[in-house]
């Protein structure tokens, strides 16, 4: 690698490792030649998440030998404190994946200085390849991607992140005020793909209680890239511990964040 626009080859590099990685759970997804887990209540695991976030790990590494990793399967195993980190989760979507359903992703970012400078989306069952560098718009399959045009919640459809982390009683909270202020919710079962959805105008918006980084740097740096609004996900400890996020159509920030008031996030 030249030292010429770094972050120009590291994202040509997310881009042909996404591809490589999503080639691999294609293929074990197809021939079902997996083993499911449990990390925790409603929390799948499969091998095909380890070996495939293995695989992203050495080529990055390879290519990039002083880079930080931070993955979903190694989470802080090294690279809080290099220059540029890579934020990867191997598949999002494990749920979908285990059960047989083909909505789920490879997910790769890469962070310099607090600020998400790569961000690639991977759909292997669809081969749509969403990716942004910083400054320099997003893409989808090549094509630059635009939010919707939405001005109102009651024309809107919202995806409604779930996981057991922030609980049911908010969880229910967030999809009731989400309902109430007249949009659709929708629940796909990958925040990563919600939130590039958002990028794309496939989706208004997307909110969730919590995320962790892997799930979603990549997809943010999609949506702020492409047009749209996005919480400020990496304040505070945002890449170690995680944060709230909304995502969504221009048009729609202000109402978006008033309906679902949730803490942390305000106009």
């Amino acid at each position: 690698m030249t030292d010429a626009d770094p972050m120009q080859m590291r994202l040509l590099a997310a881009e042909a490792v996404a591809r490589e990685a999503g080639a691999i759970a294609r293929r074990r997804f197809v021939d079902s030649s997996f083993k499911v887990g449990f990390k925790g209540p409603q929390d799948y695991l499969t091998e095909v998440d380890s070996e495939t976030e293995e695989f992203i790990s050495a080529r990055l590494h390879q290519a990039f030998p002083h880079d930080g990793f931070i993955g979903e399967e190694t989470a802080g195993r090294s690279g809080r404190d290099h220059g540029a980190v890579w934020v990867v989760d191997p598949i999002d979507g494990t749920a979908n994946f285990a059960r047989g359903i083909s909505h789920f992703c490879v997910s790769i970012a890469c962070v310099m200085d607090g600020k998400v400078e790569v961000g690639v989306v991977y759909d292997p069952m669809r081969d749509e390849l969403f990716a942004a560098r910083r400054g320099a718009g997003a893409r989808l399959n090549g094509a630059a991607i635009r939010p919707s045009e939405a001005a109102g919640l009651a024309n809107s459809s919202v995806e409604v992140g779930w996981n057991t982390r922030a609980g049911a009683a908010k969880y229910l909270d967030l999809l009731r005020r989400v309902t109430l202020w007249g949009a659709a919710p929708f629940r796909t079962g990958s925040g990563a793909l919600g939130i590039a959805y958002v990028a794309a105008g496939r989706r208004d918006g997307y909110v969730e209680q919590h995320m962790n980084a892997w799930d979603c740097l990549a997809a943010i740096l999609l949506v702020s890239e492409a047009g749209g609004y996005v919480s400020d996900f990496l304040a505070g400890e945002g890449l170690t511990k995680g944060n709230p996020i909304i995502a969504c159509a221009p048009g729609l920030k202000d109402a978006l964040v008033s309906a679902v008031a949730i803490e942390g996030i305000a106009l």
